[in-house]
C-alpha cells in the first residue's frame, strides 16, 4: 500500500468484500440456526451438528484452497469467482422448503426431518464456497497486502464487519415474519444475489497480490506445511496465539447459535433488533478504533481490557433479563468479541511466516473455526439438553435457550486466561533475549 490510489483501493476491497462476506456468514452462522429451529422444530442437537459440520468443511476447504492458491499463484480469481458460486448456493436455500421438499419427496413421512438434513448439506456446500473465497483467499490477500505496522488497523476494521453485517441482516430483515417460509425465501434470495454480484465486482476492484515462487512449490507440501513439527517449532508464538484464538472462539460458540432463540423465544423480545442495534453500532464504532490500540500497545496492552469486557457481558446477561441491562450485557459482550477477536487476527497475521499467507490459512481456520466450532456447540448443546420445551402449533415442541449457556461461556474463559498467562510469559522472555 505505497501511494494513496493503491489505499483507497486496497481499503475500497477490504470493505466491500470483508462486510458483504460477513452478511453471507451472519446469515449461515445465525440465521441458519433460527431457519431450521422454525422451519423444522430443529432441536440443539441437530443446530449443534449443523454448526460442527459447517467447521470442519471450512476448515478442510481453507487448508486446500488456500495452499492451491499458493501453488497457482493468484487470489482474484478464487476470490471474484468462489463469491459467485457462494451466492449461488445461498439461492438454492430459497428451496429448501417442506411444500417444496413435500412435492418432490412425497413418500417421505416426514418433511421437517429432510428439511433439517437438506439444510445440514446444503450448508456445507455454501461453506466449501464461502471459505474458498473468503476464509483461505481473502485472508491470505488481506495478510499480504498490509504493511506490519498497519496490521493493527487493518484488523480493525477486518474485525469490525461481522457485527456491521448483523446490523445489515437485522435492520435489512427487520420486518420480515421469520415463522413464514415466504420470508426465509425472500432472505436468501436477496442476500444469495448480492454476494453474487459483488463477486462479479471483484473481477474489477481486486488487485492482485504477489505469491512469491517460495510457495509455489509443492501443493501437498504446502497442505501440510503447517501441521509439521519443524514449523511448529520455529513458529511457537504464532501457535500458542492460535490456541489462545480456539478458546476464545470456544467461549463465544457455546452461546452464539443460540443467540437470537435467547432473545426472541426465551425474554420473548419481539423488537430485540432494536435492542441490538444500538449495541452493535457502539461496538463496531470501538473496534474499527481499537485495532490502532495493538498497533500502539502490543498485544498484552490490547487483549485484557477485551477479556475483562467480555466477562462483564457474561455476568450482566447470565444475572438480568431487564431490557436495559440485556442491553448492556450485550454491548459488553460484543465489544469484548469484536476487539477480541481483532486482537487476535491482528497477532496472527504478525506472526504468518513472509509469503507463507496461503499455507497458513487453513491453520488459522482450525483455531478461528474448527476448534471452537465443535467444542463450543456441543457444550451449549449439553447445557440446553434439560432445558424448557414450548409446543408448537403443529403439535411440535422446541427447546428454550435459557441464561446458563452464557455461566458455561464464562468458565470457558477461565481456560483462556490460562493461555494468556502462557502467551503473555512468552511474549516477555521474546523481548528479553
Amino acid at each position: 500500500m505505497e501511494s494513496k490510489s493503491t489505499q483507497k483501493n486496497f481499503y475500497l476491497v477490504l470493505v466491500i468484500l470483508s462486510l458483504i462476506g460477513q452478511v453471507a456468514w451472519v446469515v449461515e452462522n445465525m440465521y441458519f440456526n433460527v431457519f431450521i429451529y422454525k422451519m423444522f422444530a430443529a432441536p440443539a442437537s441437530a443446530i449443534s451438528a449443523m454448526v460442527t459440520a459447517s467447521a470442519v468443511a471450512a476448515t478442510l476447504t481453507t487448508v486446500i484452497i488456500g495452499a492451491l492458491s499458493d501453488k497457482v499463484g493468484k487470489r482474484k480469481i478464487f476470490i471474484a469467482g468462489g463469491y459467485i458460486l457462494w451466492g449461488i448456493s445461498i439461492i438454492l436455500f430459497a428451496f429448501i422448503r417442506t411444500d417444496v421438499i413435500g412435492a418432490l419427496f412425497p413418500a417421505v413421512a416426514s418433511a421437517a426431518s429432510v428439511g433439517v438434513s437438506l439444510t445440514i448439506i446444503m450448508d456445507c456446500v455454501m461453506t466449501f464456497f464461502g471459505s474458498s473465497a473468503n476464509d483461505a483467499c481473502f485472508n491470505a490477500w488481506l495478510t499480504e497486502s498490509v504493511p506490519d505496522s498497519k496490521r493493527g488497523a487493518a484488523e480493525g476494521i477486518n474485525a469490525m464487519m461481522p457485527l456491521l453485517a448483523i446490523i445489515v441482516v437485522f435492520g435489512g430483515f427487520m420486518g420480515f415474519d421469520l415463522d413464514k417460509k415466504e420470508s426465509w425465501t425472500s432472505i436468501f434470495l436477496i442476500i444469495g444475489i448480492t454476494v453474487l454480484i459483488i463477486g462479479v465486482l471483484g473481477f474489477f476492484i481486486i488487485k492482485e497480490s504477489t505469491v512469491k515462487s517460495e510457495a509455489n512449490k509443492s501443493f501437498w507440501g504446502n497442505i501440510f506445511y503447517g501441521f509439521r513439527p519443524t514449523v511448529i517449532k520455529q513458529n511457537k508464538m504464532l501457535y500458542i496465539t492460535l490456541v489462545g484464538f480456539a478458546v476464545f472462539g470456544i467461549s463465544i460458540q457455546v452461546f452464539m447459535p443460540y443467540l437470537i432463540l435467547y432473545y426472541n423465544v426465551s425474554l420473548k423480545m419481539d423488537n430485540y433488533v432494536l435492542i441490538m442495534a444500538p449495541a452493535i453500532i457502539v461496538a463496531s464504532v470501538i473496534t474499527a478504533f481499537y485495532g490502532k490500540v495493538f498497533d500502539k500497545k502490543g498485544f498484552k496492552g490490547a487483549i485484557i481490557p477485551t477479556v475483562i469486557s467480555l466477562v462483564a457481558g457474561y455476568v450482566v446477561l447470565y444475572f438480568f433479563k431487564n431490557t436495559a441491562l440485556v442491553f448492556v450485557g450485550s454491548l459488553l459482550m460484543m465489544i469484548g468479541y469484536l476487539c477480541g477477536s481483532a486482537v487476535f487476527g491482528a497477532m496472527i497475521r504478525r506472526y504468518i511466516p513472509e509469503n507463507k499467507a496461503g499455507m497458513f490459512q487453513g491453520l488459522r481456520i482450525v483455531g478461528q473455526v474448527l476448534i471452537p466450532g465443535i467444542i463450543g456447540p456441543a457444550i451449549g448443546a449439553a447445557v440446553l439438553k434439560n432445558a424448557e420445551t414450548v409446543l408448537n402449533d403443529d403439535g411440535t415442541t422446541s427447546f428454550i435457550p435459557n441464561e446458563n449457556i452464557f455461566l458455561a461461556a464464562l468458565v470457558v474463559v477461565f481456560v483462556l486466561a490460562v493461555c494468556l498467562s502462557v502467551q503473555l510469559y512468552m511474549l516477555k522472555k521474546e523481548k528479553t533475549e
